[in-house]
């Protein structure tokens, strides 16, 4: 039996399709559902230059205040603030007070998530 499926102006032929193959494949996807949803969540906001280098800083030193972030990539406290904002509200960095100030550090998951494209970094 042929297959033919048409998408857009993509055509694709085949002799014969792998059903066990189709629905195994299903049924990984499936599976790993919330998986995908919480790595397509950090890539998503690590796409941001400004974000990677702030979640790259983080990754380095493990911690860091808004103020130092703010003087390591030269910009406004505000900007940086916004920028943590998102990636807090997404909880790929947590929070830690310590008086007046507030430190910043990466997620756990994530920083295990992030490690190889950090690793990239060096080679690049």
């Amino acid at each position: 039996m042929i297959y033919i499926c048409i998408m857009e102006d993509i055509t694709c032929i085949r002799q014969q399709a792998d059903i066990k193959q189709i629905v195994r494949c299903k049924d990984r996807v499936l599976e790993l559902n919330d998986s995908f949803d919480y790595l397509s969540n950090g890539l998503e906001l690590a796409g941001n230059n400004v974000r990677l280098r702030i979640l790259f800083l983080l990754y380095e030193e493990k911690q860091l205040c808004v103020c130092d972030i703010s003087d390591i990539l030269d910009m406004s406290i505000s900007s940086i603030s916004q920028h943590l904002r998102k990636l807090k509200d997404r909880k790929l960095i947590e929070t830690k007070r310590e008086a007046q100030t507030i430190f910043y550090s990466l997620a756990n998951e994530y920083e295990k998530m992030l490690k190889p494209f950090f690793e990239i970094l060096e080679k690049i």
